[in-house]
């Protein structure tokens, strides 16, 4: 009777798991994602997606790939296609239809997966390794005078 309603359930996305780049709504894109870091989808995208880090699909995007491989996957939109994930969340409003391989499996009430889901002990998302730092990462060497 006098207790505080329960705050919402986290994601348990570590800082490191950001959103760094963002398709947003009204955007159609057709082709491969690769890389590392974290990406948004509001709008459309077709393809491939291998990402090193986290993809959310929001509730107004729409995702069509074979598999789409990635350490931390939130699906809040619509998700054609197979999952190959540490960790999947699938939101109130997010539906997804294929078939999940993860470590870790979280739905929210009202969620929809039309698929099987299998959760494994570790998984390996066949990711391309990390690209070398970028120039940016590494200033120059600072040179003497008498070097130049």
């Amino acid at each position: 009777m006098f207790r505080k309603p329960s705050p919402p359930p986290t994601t348990g996305i570590t800082p490191t798991e950001r959103v760094t780049s963002v398709l947003g709504p009204g955007l159609t894109w057709s082709g491969s994602l690769r890389g590392s870091g974290g990406v948004r989808i509001e709008g459309i995208f077709e393809g491939e997606i291998h990402v090193r880090g986290l993809v959310v699909i929001g509730e107004s995007g729409r995702v069509t790939c074979e598999t789409l491989r990635a350490n931390t996957v939130v699906v809040a939109g619509t998700l054609y296609g197979n999952i190959l994930a540490e960790k999947l969340e699938i939101r109130s409003t997010g539906r997804v239809w294929g078939d999940v391989t993860v470590v870790t499996f979280t739905t929210e009430e009202g969620a929809f997966l039309r698929g099987q889901v299998r959760m494994e002990e570790k998984v390996d998302l066949q990711l391309e390794a990390p690209e070398s730092p970028t120039a940016a990462e590494n200033p120059p060497e600072e040179r003497s005078p008498s070097s130049a």
